[in-house]
């Protein structure tokens, strides 16, 4: 069953493993250099103009995988090899300009930027253009076209421009790591830095657990990703891989939960943290918006904390679909708690490269958290969340008004009243990928079918409370 949404992820992948496979076996310093010629055999080329320049973008897909440029504190980079295939884009008139004499796109244009040819045809001079969209939303036949290239179309936050040699260039300034570029460039020409090598060293140093454990905490988006397994086989493939258990993340959403519900009610309006995007968004567009974002840490850094304080020793790796955990793990307030993080593409790539067939594993099963706390993988499930940690804490008479931010369009959308006072809620529910983290974009598939899945998921702890949820747990 096919595991990826596209080639560019199976791609990456394939880079992963091999890498991986070779950090494993201890090969990789002096089998670095085969990595491309494995992957790109032969003297055909599949992809593009050349084995020569295919087997360069493996190089450079290597050096991601192993950390990627160490002066580059971002976690997303391009790959500037493999940028060059893409149209500059714009706003362009296309054949169904039907040369009319009404003219509307030009009368609509304020910068003189459309001029009309002696065949009444219009044109767009992109020295003028400001892309304002008037004249395309003038055209009676749709005649002309936003042609952005798909970086730029995904990311949201205006972080991706062009260099003088038209390839895409990061504002790291303005970047919030959510990931969506690499995702959604057709090339796979950005990339994200992994941490698979510190991983696997991590677990080959513990030495089976004699010198300290290492724990995984899996992000409850895992409900709707290894669509070819049962969940609790994908539990038993990651112990298999070495580490010594396995805890629900969403237990630390339930810890997250509880803290939070508190701190609303003795600020009157909050804003969620659960995002790192979005609240990362929050410091480099809305820094006088700080103070509504709660102090509280996210689930994964949560239960990473908790885990510590019952085993100082231990070493924890989050495991989920979110490439903005890579540079939250990096904060002062988060960095004692977890140590590293994988997406669930590179579990995959790390399952593969140990040849771990998990469809072929006993089920384990995961008992820590609550619904409520499972279900914060999908948008609103924190709202719904923060509601019942109230009603728990017998604060029912405070009213919950949540405003549910379904993307980083929407959450800038709420900021903005919320600097104007005119926001209708006292609650705010920042995630940054449309869906919520079911959408995160280090999935491994991206399904409508996957907030069910979280949803069904959760509902397979709805005995338990958030209190009874966090009371309960113990490392073993």
């Amino acid at each position: 069953m096919r595991k990826f949404d596209t080639r560019t992820q199976y791609f990456r992948y394939e880079v992963l493993r091999e890498v991986a496979r070779m950090a494993w076996d201890g090969t990789l310093l002096e089998g670095i250099l085969d990595i491309p010629m494995k992957i790109i055999p032969g003297k055909k080329p599949t992809m593009r103009c050349c084995v020569f320049k295919e087997r360069a973008i493996v190089s450079e897909q290597v050096k991601m995988a192993m950390g990627g440029n160490p002066d580059n504190d971002n976690v997303i980079e391009v790959m500037e090899i493999a940028c060059d295939e893409c149209p500059v884009g714009g706003y362009e008139v296309g054949q169904h300009c039907r040369g009319c004499l009404a003219h509307r796109c030009a009368d609509a244009c304020k910068f003189g930027a459309i001029t009309i040819d002696e065949h009444q045809k219009a044109h767009i001079d992109k020295s003028k253009c400001k892309e304002c969209g008037a004249c395309a939303k003038a055209c009676p036949y749709s005649a002309i076209s936003d042609f952005k290239r798909p970086c730029q179309q995904a990311c949201k936050i205006g972080a991706i421009t062009m260099n003088e040699d038209q390839e895409a260039k990061i504002d790291n300034d303005k970047c919030i790591a959510c990931g969506a570029c690499v995702y959604q460039c057709p090339f796979g020409a950005i990339n994200e830095k992994s941490y698979i090598l510190q991983v696997i060293n991590m677990i080959k140093d513990s030495d089976h657990g004699k010198n300290y454990k290492v724990y995984a905490a899996v992000a409850p988006a895992i409900a709707g990703q290894f669509i070819y397994a049962k969940r609790g086989q994908v539990i038993s493939g990651i112990k298999a891989l070495g580490f010594d258990e396995v805890v629900e993340v969403a237990l630390g959403a339930d810890m997250t939960t509880w803290h939070e519900s508190q701190e609303l009610r003795e600020k009157g309006m909050l804003t969620s943290s659960c995002c790192p995007a979005f609240v990362s968004y929050v410091e480099k567009n809305f820094p006088d918006m700080l103070p509504y974002v709660s102090s509280t840490l996210s689930p994964m850094a949560m239960i990473g904390k908790h885990i510590k304080e019952q085993d100082p020793t231990a070493k924890v790796v989050f495991i989920g679909p979110c490439t903005a955990k890579k540079m939250e793990i990096r904060k002062e307030t988060v960095a004692p708690y977890i140590d590293s993080a994988l997406t669930f593409e590179e579990l995959q790539a790390v399952l593969d490269s140990r040849e771990i067939d998990i469809t072929t594993l006993e089920e384990e099963s995961l008992e820590n958290a609550s619904y409520f706390g499972r279900i914060f993988a999908h948008t609103g499930g924190l709202s719904s969340a923060v509601k019942q940690g109230m009603k728990e804490q017998g604060a029912e008479d405070f009213e919950l008004k949540p405003v549910v931010c379904d993307g980083i369009e929407e959450c800038k959308i709420a900021l903005l009243k919320l600097r104007r006072n005119m926001l209708d809620g006292n609650f705010m529910e920042g995630m940054a990928c449309q869906g919520g983290c079911v959408n995160g974009n280090g999935n491994l598939t991206h399904m409508a079918k996957s907030r069910m899945d979280v949803e069904k998921y959760g509902k397979e702890a709805a005995d338990k409370t958030i209190e009874g949820a966090i009371s309960e747990f113990h490392l073993q």
